[in-house]
């Protein structure tokens, strides 16, 4: 008897035979991958459970302590600091996170002793805390200029200090916070760090234990603020800080040379003299008054300088607005304040500024060489006297500001300072936290300010 024929097949069933269980899987990954990372903002998932760990031992947390998390993510830090800590107070920007991380303790008894608030940690006003964990989300250079230098200076300038801070950052940022001076990323972000805490490198931690892996490697370190606090002014600190390491590879000499620098010290000196009614006498430098001046410095050199008290106080014109002038070449700087604006030091930055500035002080010199009779081949020469020096030629370069009384009392208060502390020839580099104090008691003695 014949057989049946059989229908034709396009022989999917046999080629596929997986393909249900196939589907079911595709159905349970979509289910376990709610979100997608937002790289946008810095999100990479610790993911080692060792890690995780270590950083919760390193806090040295106690049953009464209150935590706060900066960036809880999923939850893989949170859950471990619940079974140690009191409460926690977590931090999220996303809130697809914060409502994972609700749904990881919820229906437990942890869910009571957590609190997430949803927004960002750097304009969040926060509640009384005793430690700060954190992985602090980055993206590459982003974490240095937005996010890690603010949060460093936002907790530490919080009313109580909180006892201890284990913050994950950035490789490159995390050593400059522990560099020391001499140190090849030795910079103002370290010394000013370094005023207010004692600061440790605990570990290193690759890129691989991340979901998903940044472009970076990173490095947990634990920053112990310094209690009580020094009693100096973080914007006089500051303040002399920005100053000297615009050139950090140069002389505390060559710091204070620069025109800008002088007209900012003249500026604070006037108004450090008029909060404390002190009366002064100005006006330009004639060329009498310069013989007569010199003649007297080389008759008193072995004397120090005395502070005259001459009469009537004008407040000149022109001078520099405040100290972020100084670094008007220098975007990154230009927003630093103690409530958490703090960026990083790009050391090739540094020199390209360094360079810049020997050669605007070259195109400095050589306009004032005009006034003694050089001029450049395509100006014709111009007319000086004792109120003005012309720079250049027709083309309307602006006359030079005539120096004051005041500018070269102040000029000479500099070099007292640098005299009388013996750091004149040292190098920003190589200064540490009892130079830089040094200098800032002196300068203020001398009633030149920073801030």
């Amino acid at each position: 008897m014949g057989k049946a024929a059989r229908g034709k097949s396009n022989g999917s069933a046999r080629s596929r035979p997986y393909d249900g269980s196939t589907s079911a899987s595709k159905g349970r990954n979509a289910k376990n991958n709610i979100f997608k990372m937002n790289r946008d903002i810095g999100q990479h998932i610790l993911k080692n459970p060792g890690i995780a760990q270590a950083i919760v031992e390193k806090a040295g947390l106690k049953q009464s302590d209150v935590v706060l998390e900066v960036g809880p993510g999923s939850g893989n830090l949170t859950v471990r600091i619940l079974d140690k800590a009191k409460r926690v107070i977590a931090v999220e920007l996303d809130p697809r996170m914060a409502a994972e991380l609700t749904k990881r303790v919820q229906g437990k008894p942890e869910e009571r002793r957590l609190e997430i608030m949803l927004g960002d940690v750097i304009k969040t006003e926060l509640p009384y805390f005793d430690v700060c964990i954190g992985n602090t989300p980055y993206q590459g250079d982003i974490a240095c200029t937005q996010i890690s230098s603010p949060l460093v200076f936002k907790l530490l300038a919080t009313s109580p200090t909180p006892r201890t801070c284990i913050l994950m950052f950035q490789r490159e940022f995390a050593m400059r916070l522990v560099a020391r001076p001499g140190d090849a990323l030795y910079c103002r972000l370290s010394a000013n760090a370094q005023m207010w805490a004692k600061i440790t490198h605990i570990m290193k931690v690759g890129r691989n234990n991340f979901n998903p892996p940044p472009a970076v490697e990173s490095s947990v370190v634990r920053i112990e603020p310094k209690s009580p606090r020094p009693q100096i002014s973080y914007d006089e600190w500051d303040g002399l800080l920005r100053i000297l390491f615009v050139r950090r590879n140069k002389t505390i000499q060559a710091s204070f040379k620069g025109k800008t620098v002088m007209l900012l010290l003249e500026k604070n000196y006037r108004t450090w003299c008029a909060q404390n009614n002190l009366p002064l006498e100005d006006g330009p430098i004639t060329a009498a008054a310069t013989a007569a001046a010199a003649a007297a410095r080389d008759h008193d050199h072995h004397m120090p300088l005395a502070d005259p008290d001459p009469v009537g106080h004008i407040i000149g014109e022109g001078g520099v607005d405040d100290i972020d002038d100084l670094n008007e070449d220098e975007d990154d700087e230009d927003d630093e304040e103690w409530n958490g604006i703090m960026d990083l030091d790009d050391p090739q930055e540094e020199e390209e500024e360094e360079e810049e500035e020997e050669e605007e002080e070259e195109k400095e010199d050589a306009l004032a060489s005009d006034g003694d009779g050089i001029h450049p081949p395509s100006s014709a020469p111009t007319t000086t006297s004792s109120s003005s020096v012309v720079h250049g030629s027709s083309r309307g370069r602006p006359r030079r500001r005539p120096r004051s009384r005041i500018g070269q009392l102040v000029e000479d208060k500099v070099g007292k300072v640098l005299a009388d502390t013996d750091l004149a020839e040292k190098r920003t580099g190589k200064c540490d936290e009892t130079d830089f104090l040094k200098l800032l008691w002196a300068f203020n003695n001398e009633g030149i300010h920073f801030n």
